[in-house]
């Protein structure tokens, strides 16, 4: 064989090892970052990346949910970017613009208030990556920029509570409620449920007292004690947006020196299971519950959002009550 036909097959091979290489070493993933299935040549499929804005961990319910998340994405080998908001919402923004240049395949977003993402939810959009909201809602003109919102009704729990306080108060008394954050979903929506519940079906009860606390406990001991200084025994029910502010307002009622449960009746929201504990032993009356095991139902929404399926603005979950009739059965069901 002659010099040049040796270096020519020598050229050959190399060639065909280098294209060797590269087929087994691509996943299909490309620059994009999007999701695809196992090559020609039987390759693994691309690890799907998803960022998770959250708001942050104000309360047990929060935790609850992110741990939810957090599970669901191991289990289902998921690259879950986690981003604790702290409840900020400029650190949501920030969060959510560094998924978008990190190219994920899809943002969860539980946004702190409703309005001022639509910006960055454009940004998202344009750059193809599907958003879904987790329990709260946003204000956009245009809809299309996420996907859906996987959730519980905010309004019907309001409602549920209000309907509750208002047939163990036979129909008359006075209110005092503690609102969540100002300007996130849940303040908002759970006070349109509850107030026009009670305009409507009980017109002698009065709402004589509200407050912003924060959806933390410390904050709802505090708006607590702050009402009892200010009507005293005016005070004969109260109307918390979540548990853990009822869990500060019955501390504040148990060191004024009253019952709760029975000087003041309370009702709150989540489901909390040492709030299902407080019902089981008195101290609280109801409590409706919020979903926070969401976990598979987001990243089932994402995976139909990314294969650009047609999902419901909204998908809400079944939410339970827990009262008088059933606290004390259903303590030990409860997993946060």
């Amino acid at each position: 064989m002659t010099r040049s036909r040796i270096i020519a097959c020598g050229l050959v091979a190399v060639v065909a090892l280098s294209l060797v290489g590269c087929g087994s070493s691509d996943s299909g993933g490309g620059a994009t970052g999007r999701p695809a299935s196992a090559d020609s040549k039987g390759g693994a499929k691309k690890k799907l990346v998803i960022g998770f804005a959250q708001t942050g961990a104000e309360s047990g319910w929060r935790k609850a949910e992110t741990q939810s998340v957090k599970d669901e994405a191991e289990k289902r080998g998921i690259d879950l970017k986690f981003s604790d908001g702290q409840g900020k919402q400029e650190l949501q923004i920030q969060a959510i613009h560094s998924f978008i240049q990190q190219k994920v395949d899809g943002i969860i977003l539980a946004p702190v208030v409703v309005t001022g993402f639509e910006p960055v939810l454009k940004e998202a959009k344009e750059a193809g990556i599907p958003v879904v909201l987790s329990d709260r809602a946003v204000e956009v003109k245009d809809p299309s920029l996420y996907a859906t919102l996987v959730g519980s009704d905010f309004v019907d729990e309001g409602k549920r509570c209000a309907e509750y306080l208002g047939k163990k108060m036979n129909g008359k008394g006075n209110i005092a409620e503690i609102e969540g954050n100002s300007g996130s979903a849940p303040q908002i929506e759970r006070k349109k449920g509850f107030d026009e519940a009670l305009a409507k079906e009980f017109p002698n009860i009065k709402i004589i007292a509200d407050a912003d606390g924060k959806f933390e406990i410390a904050k709802g001991k505090e708006v607590m004690e702050a009402m009892l200084r200010a009507n005293g025994k005016n005070i004969n029910a109260v109307f918390c947006h979540n548990d853990d502010m009822g869990l500060g307002a019955i501390q504040a009622i148990q060191e004024a020196g009253m019952k709760p449960g029975k000087d003041i009746l309370i009702a709150t929201i989540d489901g909390e299971k040492l709030m299902v504990q407080q019902v089981a032993d008195g101290n609280s009356n109801c409590c409706v519950e919020c979903k926070a095991l969401l976990g598979s139902g987001l990243f089932d929404a994402i995976q139909q959002a990314i294969d650009k399926k047609i999902l419901p603005k909204k998908m809400i979950q079944k939410d339970d009550q827990f009262d008088e009739t059933n606290a004390k059965a259903m303590v030990e069901t409860r997993k946060y």
